[in-house]
C-alpha cells in the first residue's frame, strides 16, 4: 500500500536459517527412514510408515546455522516474491554481511544498489548472508554513531536506516512495544514516548524465542538509529486482529507502539495525568460532602469574580475562529456574563445536592443473624470528557466530578483552548482549597482522540461533549471504555388535531429558534392531516418563515403541496441549525410509529388538548425524554433541577436522559459479620439465612 503511495521502502528480514532448518530436517528423516527401511525389510518399512519417527528413535543431528541459512534463503525470498506479485509490486534479495559496512567501496557499492533499486519503484528484501556470516563479537555493540556491530537484523535495520538517511525506521516485534519491565508482568506498562535519558528505568525480561535479538537488542539499535538522524518506532507485528494495519497506521501518525524520540517535553504525558488525576481523586472521594460543596462553591464564585478574564480568553478564541467555523459552532463557542452567571447559580444548586451522594447506603438487608450487608453509592473512578466548542460544560463537568467524588481527564477542542485553559486553571484554583489539586486535568498536548479511547487500563467511563461525528468517532474507537452519551439529537415536536394554536405556535418557536445549535432542538415537525389548510398550520408556517427557519418538505407533506419547499434527503437529519423539517401523519399513533423509526431516542413532544392522547403518547414513545404541551428546550440538567449536567444519554443501561450527580456514582456492596462462613449455611450448618430488608433513611432534599 505504501509502495503504490509513492514512498521508498525496504524490507530487513529474518527466516532464512528457519526456512532452512525445516527443508533439511525433513531431508534427514527422509533419509535416514529411508536407509533403515534398505537395512530392516519390508516389515520394518511398514512399521516405520505407521508410527511416529521420534518413537523410533531416529536421531536428527543438529544443524549448522550456516548450513540452514544456505538451504532456506531461496525459500524465504520464494515466500516475498509470491505475495508480492499479488499487488503487481517486483522485489530484489540483498545479502549483507558486517564485513561489508567495513569496507569503503563495498558501503558505496551498497548504497548505490539499493538507490537503483528503489529508483526503479522494487521493494529490496535484505537479510544478513548467514551462510557465510561468522559468529558474533561478544561485547562489540556499540560503539558511536559512525559504528555498529551487524549482529542480527535490528542492528541490520538501524545501520542500513542511517546508511540511505531513512526518514523512518518500524522494528516489528511480538509483543506492543517497550515496557518499562518485562511483559506480562504485574504493573508492566508499555511506554508510548521513549527518550535516551530513561534507560535506566528499563527492566529487560528473556529474549524473544524467535530471532537473536530481543528488546534489549532493538533499544539499542532504536537509540543509534535515532541518534543517526532516523525516527524509529518498535511496534507488535505479529496478530494483524489486534494490531490492525499497524506499519500504515505508524505512518499516518496513530499513536501505536513505542516512538523513539531526542526531545522531552516539558509537561506530563496523557498517562500520568490520568494517574495524578486517579490518585488525587481517591483523595477527592474521601473528602466530606461539605468539603466538596466548598469547593464547588469556589468555582462558582470564580466565575463571576473573575468574568472579565474569562470573556478577555474567550474572545480571543472567538476571533481566531470567525470565518473557520460554522454558526452553530460559533454559538456553542460563545460566552456571556449570562452565561457565567447561569453557570454558577447551577453550580450552587449542585453543591447542596451534593451533600447526599457519595456513601450514601441505597439498600440495606440482614443476611443473618449479625450479618448485615449494604449497597452504597461510589465513584466511577476516571472520567474523560471530550468537548467541542463547548467550555460552557468544562465547569459543568468539572463541578459534577467533584460533587461524585470523580477523577477528570478533559480534552477540549483547540477552537476552544484559551477559553478551556483560563477555566482550568480556576477550576485547580478551587479544588486546591483541599489540596486535591491534581484530581481535574486538562489534556493539552496534541492526543489524538482515538489514541485517548485506548487507554482502557486507566479511564471508566468517556464523556463525548459535541457533534454527532464526534460522538459516532469515540464510540467505535473506544472498544473498552464504556461511552455515555447520544450521537445524535433528531428532536421532534407532534401537534396534535387537538392541540392549541398559541400553545403550538409558542412551543415550535421556543424549541427550534431559541437556541437552535443545541441537540434539544427541534428538528422534525410533525402535524396532524386535518391540521393542513388550517389557521393553525398557516400561522405556525408564517411564524417559522418570520424566524427564518429554512423549511424542507417530507416526502408526504411534499404530495399535498402545488410547489413544495425542498425535499428532504433524509428524516434522520440533524440541521443543528435555522432549519427543519416538515412532515404529515395520519394519527398520534403514526407520529409515535414515525418517532421510533426515525428518533434519535433524544427528546420528543406531543402537543394537545386532550390528556388521554397525551398519556398514550408518553407511555409508548420510547425516547429519553417525553413531554407534553412543553418545548424540547427543557431536556437539560440545569432545567431538571440537577444542577448540572454531563450530557444527555439516550443508553437504556446506567444514566438516561440529562445525566447529573447520579449518573456519575456507582455502587459497591459492604459486608458486615462475625466470622461466619458459607458452610455455616449448608444442610448441616447451624445457621439459616433471613434475607430481611432493613430500612435505609431518606435522602433529603432541599
Amino acid at each position: 500500500m505504501l509502495q503504490n503511495q509513492g514512498r521508498e521502502m525496504m524490507i530487513v528480514t529474518s527466516g532464512a536459517v528457519a526456512f532452512g532448518k525445516q527443508r533439511l530436517r525433513h531431508e534427514i528423516l527422509l533419509s535416514q527412514s529411508v536407509r533403515q527401511a534398505l537395512h530392516s525389510g519390508q516389515n520394518q518399512l511398514k512399521e516405520m510408515v505407521s508410527n511416529n519417527l521420534g518413537i523410533l528413535g531416529i536421531s536428527v543431528p543438529v544443524l549448522e546455522a550456516r548450513a540452514c541459512a544456505a538451504a532456506g534463503q531461496s525459500g524465504l525470498m520464494a515466500l516475498y516474491e509470491t505475495m508480492f506479485t499479488q499487488y503487481s509490486t517486483c522485489t530484489a534479495q540483498i545479502l549483507v554481511t558486517n564485513l561489508d559496512f567495513h569496507d569503503e567501496q563495498k558501503r558505496r557499492n551498497l548504497s548505490s544498489t539499493l538507490h537503483e533499486l528503489l529508483r526503479m519503484n522494487i521493494v529490496p528484501i535484505i537479510n544478513t548472508n548467514d551462510a557465510v556470516v561468522p559468529p558474533p563479537v561478544p561485547n562489540s555493540d556499540l560503539q558511536g554513531v559512525n559504528v555498529i556491530s551487524i549482529k542480527d537484523n535490528d542492528s541490520l535495520a538501524a545501520r542500513l536506516a542511517v546508511e540511505m538517511k531513512a526518514d523512518l525506521l518500524i522494528a516489528l516485534s511480538d509483543v506492543e512495544g517497550l515496557y518499562d519491565s518485562p511483559p506480562g508482568t504485574d504493573d508492566a506498562k508499555l511506554i508510548d514516548i521513549f527518550y535516551p535519558g530513561d534507560q535506566q528505568l528499563i527492566t529487560y525480561g528473556t529474549k524473544s524465542r524467535i530471532g537473536i535479538g530481543g528488546m534489549e537488542a532493538k533499544v539499542k539499535a532504536a537509540l543509534w538509529a535515532l541518534q543517526g538522524g532516523t525516527s524509529v518506532v518498535i511496534a507488535n507485528g505479529t496478530n494483524p486482529k489486534v494490531t490492525g494495519h499497524v506499519i500504515t497506521d505508524i505512518v499516518d501518525g496513530k499513536k501505536v507502539g513505542t516512538f523513539f524520540s531526542e526531545v522531552k517535553p516539558a509537561g506530563p504525558t496523557v498517562e500520568q495525568q490520568t494517574e495524578m488525576a486517579r490518585h488525587a481523586g481517591r483523595a477527592l472521594a474521601s473528602l466530606d460532602p461539605e468539603q466538596r460543596g466548598e469547593i464547588i462553591c469556589s468555582l462558582a464564585d470564580l466565575l463571576t469574580e473573575k468574568k472579565d478574564e474569562i470573556l478577555s480568553a474567550n474572545k480571543r478564541d472567538m476571533e481566531l475562529a470567525s470565518g473557520r467555523l460554522s454558526q452553530p459552532l460559533i454559538d456553542r463557542l460563545s460566552l456571556s456574563t449570562a452565561k457565567l452567571n447561569s453557570l454558577a447559580i447551577g453550580l450552587r444548586q449542585l453543591a447542596v445536592s451534593s451533600r447526599d451522594s457519595v456513601g450514601q447506603v441505597v439498600r440495606r438487608t440482614r443476611v443473618a443473624n449479625n450479618l448485615e450487608l449494604e449497597q452504597i453509592t461510589v465513584p466511577i473512578g476516571v472520567l474523560l470528557v471530550i468537548f467541542e466548542s463547548r467550555p460552557d460544560c468544562l465547569p459543568q463537568v468539572s463541578a459534577l466530578a467533584i460533587a461524585s467524588g470523580n477523577a477528570l481527564l478533559l480534552k477540549g477542542g483547540k477552537e476552544a483552548s484559551n477559553t478551556s485553559k483560563i477555566l482550568h486553571q480556576l477550576t485547580q484554583e478551587a479544588l486546591s482549597i483541599h489540596g486535591v489539586t491534581d484530581a481535574i486535568q486538562l489534556v493539552s498536548t496534541r492526543e489524538e482522540v482515538e489514541d485517548l479511547c485506548r487507554l482502557d487500563k486507566l479511564i471508566d467511563l468517556i464523556i463525548p461533549r459535541g457533534s454527532s461525528q464526534l460522538v459516532r468517532e469515540i464510540q467505535r474507537a473506544a472498544k473498552g471504555i464504556p461511552v455515555l452519551g447520544h450521537s445524535e439529537g433528531v428532536c421532534h415536536i407532534y401537534i396534535d388535531n387537538e392541540a392549541s394554536i398559541d400553545k403550538a405556535i409558542d412551543i415550535v418557536r421556543d424549541s427550534k429558534c431559541d437556541y437552535p445549535a443545541a441537540c434539544n432542538a427541534m428538528e422534525t415537525l410533525l402535524i396532524h392531516r386535518d391540521l393542513l389548510r388550517t389557521p393553525i398550520f398557516d400561522q405556525i408556517i408564517d411564524m417559522l418563515r418570520t424566524e427564518q427557519v429554512k423549511i424542507h418538505a417530507g416526502p408526504r407533506f411534499a404530495s399535498y403541496l402545488t410547489f413544495s419547499p425542498s425535499e428532504v434527503k433524509s428524516l434522520r437529519t440533524e440541521y443543528g441549525d435555522l432549519e427543519c423539517c416538515i412532515e404529515v401523519v395520519d394519527s398520534m399513533q403514526d407520529a409515535v410509529d414515525h418517532i421510533h423509526k426515525y428518533g434519535s431516542s433524544h427528546t420528543d413532544v406531543i402537543v394537545t388538548e386532550s390528556e388521554d392522547t397525551a398519556e398514550q403518547f408518553l407511555q409508548q414513545v420510547d425516547s429519553a425524554c417525553v413531554f407534553w404541551n412543553s418545548s424540547s428546550r427543557f431536556a437539560d440538567g440545569y432545567r431538571f433541577g440537577l444542577g448540572a449536567e454531563v450530557g444527555i444519554s439516550t443508553a437504556r443501561i446506567h444514566a438516561r436522559g440529562p445525566v447529573g450527580l447520579d449518573g456519575l456514582l456507582t455502587t459497591k456492596w459492604v459486608l458486615r459479620g462475625e466470622g461466619h462462613t458459607v458452610a455455616d449455611f449448608s444442610e448441616q450448618g447451624s445457621m439459616k439465612y433471613l434475607h430481611e430488608n432493613i430500612p435505609v433513611p431518606q435522602r433529603g432534599f432541599s
